[in-house]
């Protein structure tokens, strides 16, 4: 009996151990601390233990998804795409600039005051104008006069050189020209041709128009006022309507501005006008670039005024200035609206050595006023199939002394038209320069010594002054006068500057076009 006491005691104890001993392993693999408990308790526990377990070694790639899910919500939220500041700016810029575009043309098609476009002109432009006169003349009967500013410098009893400028140009392109001539002691003149620098751009001319749909109508009201209601409603019984075919229609007749258009004859009428009104015959022309059609012209039907003729760089077929880029729309506005294209064209066609100054007082002459229109008119008119040898071999001309002054390194189709003009002309002296096309404005030195050479290499003009005989009353005084002492007194009264009376010069004040009230001063 003891013996089996003693070995059930024995059996027992090796379970608790055992148990124990696997019970310890569980609770070191899950972290809790070894507990003393009964064998049943323990198995309970053991159980419960083993369970949880394997419950926390499923749980952990969910532990282990929700610590990446922790990291990746604490990380920075993503960046949310925002409109790009960029793009609101550069439509900004683009509305702005179409609106400052759509402004400026519309006001670029008011009219311009006169007396502020010229406050607005450049310096040397005013200076310029105030240096000349204008000059009233008549292009056709029947027409309104108009205004041509010429301007004069050099002594009064020269002789007189005349300058006719050709298209796109004007007095002003000559201003350093005229004064070298005037230094070597020559007058020199230069004239603005209608359309061009100060001249006139515009004329004014009756135009009709019988007013349209509306200006009907109203002349059928004003017909029913005259007549009577019953007249009308007697025609709408007779006819069925009122006869306002039959009635007659008010023509208004007012003036209206329109662009100045010249041809060539025109010109050389003009030309003949200026120089009887200032009184500058016998003449030493200059023609220059489109200016040889219309002073050729003159020099022609006035042989006796012209004391020699001077070509520079005149080809009868063209111009240097392109008429192209004055009249095609878009085109036209591009090169007169933007200064630098306009000086590149005339880089390009006129004088690669002109100043950008000078170019942007050309292109204020052409755009100020209607000047472009006006020039574009003129430049149509003239005659490029004008035949130099024809008109050199003319025998009211042929005794003038003429010479030709070319540039020589413009361009190799250029220096063969100076080799066809000289051969119309083979009577004619040929003489080369190191300007352009424009060498008014890059060549002033070699003009003015080759035309002062030609000029003092001919006989001196003789130019006789008018008698102008003295009014009615005037004349009366002194004859009663010399009744009275037994004298007779005999007068010559000669006209200011070798001209008389007859030649008007309407100087009408320094800056009257414009509202600047200033005496001319000369």
């Amino acid at each position: 009996m003891s013996c089996e006491l003693w070995s059930f005691f024995n059996n027992s104890r090796r379970k608790r151990v055992g148990e124990k001993k696997l019970f310890s392993s569980h609770s070191q693999l899950s972290g809790l601390p070894i507990l003393r408990l009964p064998l049943h308790c323990c198995r309970r526990q053991l159980m419960a233990v083993i369970t949880e377990i394997h419950s926390d070694n499923e749980e952990k790639p969910s532990s282990s998804n929700s610590s990446e899910e922790r990291k990746h919500s604490s990380s920075p939220p993503p960046v949310s795409s925002s409109p790009n500041p960029f793009i609101f700016w550069f439509y900004f810029t683009v509305c702005v600039s179409l609106i400052t575009v759509l402004f400026a043309a519309v006001y670029s098609l008011l009219p311009q005051d006169e007396k502020s476009w010229f406050l607005g002109l450049p310096d040397d432009l005013r200076l310029h104008y105030s240096n000349g006169k204008t000059i009233k003349v008549q292009i056709n009967p029947g027409r309104s006069p108009i205004e041509i500013f010429a301007t004069d410098t050099g002594p009064r009893d020269a002789e007189t050189l005349v300058v006719i400028h050709g298209f796109g140009s004007s007095s002003f392109s000559f201003r350093q020209l005229l004064q070298a001539l005037g230094s070597n002691g020559y007058r020199a003149v230069a004239i603005d041709l209608p359309g061009s620098g100060f001249s006139d751009k515009s004329v004014l001319e009756e135009s009709e128009s019988s007013g349209g749909v509306l200006a009907r109508l109203w002349d059928v009201y004003n017909e029913i006022s005259e007549k009577g209601l019953f007249w009308g409603f007697d025609q709408l019984i007779e006819n069925g309507q009122i006869p306002y075919d039959q009635l007659e229609m008010r023509v208004s007749k007012r003036k209206v501005l329109k662009p100045l258009q010249c041809d060539a004859a025109e010109l050389s009428r003009i030309i003949q006008q200026v120089i009887d009104s200032m009184g500058l015959a016998p003449v030493h022309l200059i023609l220059h670039d489109t200016g040889l059609g219309p002073g050729a012209i003159w020099a022609s039907e006035n042989s006796g005024s012209v004391r020699s003729v001077t070509i520079i760089d005149s080809a009868p077929s063209s111009g240097a200035l392109p008429l192209w880029a004055l009249e095609i729309p878009v085109m036209r506005e591009f090169v007169l609206g933007v200064p630098l294209a306009y000086y590149e064209l005339m880089r390009w066609c006129c004088s690669r050595s002109i100043q950008r100054h000078v170019a942007d007082a050309h292109r204020a002459l052409l755009k100020g006023k209607g000047g472009r229109r006006a020039v574009v008119g003129v430049g149509k008119g003239l005659n490029y199939s004008f035949d130099l040898g024809e008109w050199g071999r003319q025998e009211k001309v042929r005794d003038v002394p003429i010479q030709v002054i070319w540039s020589r390194n413009w361009s190799e189709g250029w220096t063969d038209e100076g080799g066809r003009v000289a051969s119309a002309l083979p009577r004619a002296k040929f003489l080369v320069h190191s300007g352009g096309r424009w060498p008014q404005e890059d060549a002033v030195d070699e003009l003015a010594e080759n035309i002062s050479k030609f000029i003092s290499s001919l006989p001196k003009s003789v130019r006789l002054s008018k008698q102008e005989p003295l009014p009615e009353h005037i004349q009366n005084m002194f004859n009663e006068a010399s009744k009275d002492d037994g004298h007779h007194h005999h007068h010559d009264h000669h006209g200011i500057g070798g001209y008389g009376s007859n030649h008007h010069v309407h100087a009408g004040g320094y800056m009257d076009p414009y509202g600047l009230d200033h005496g001319w001063g000369r």
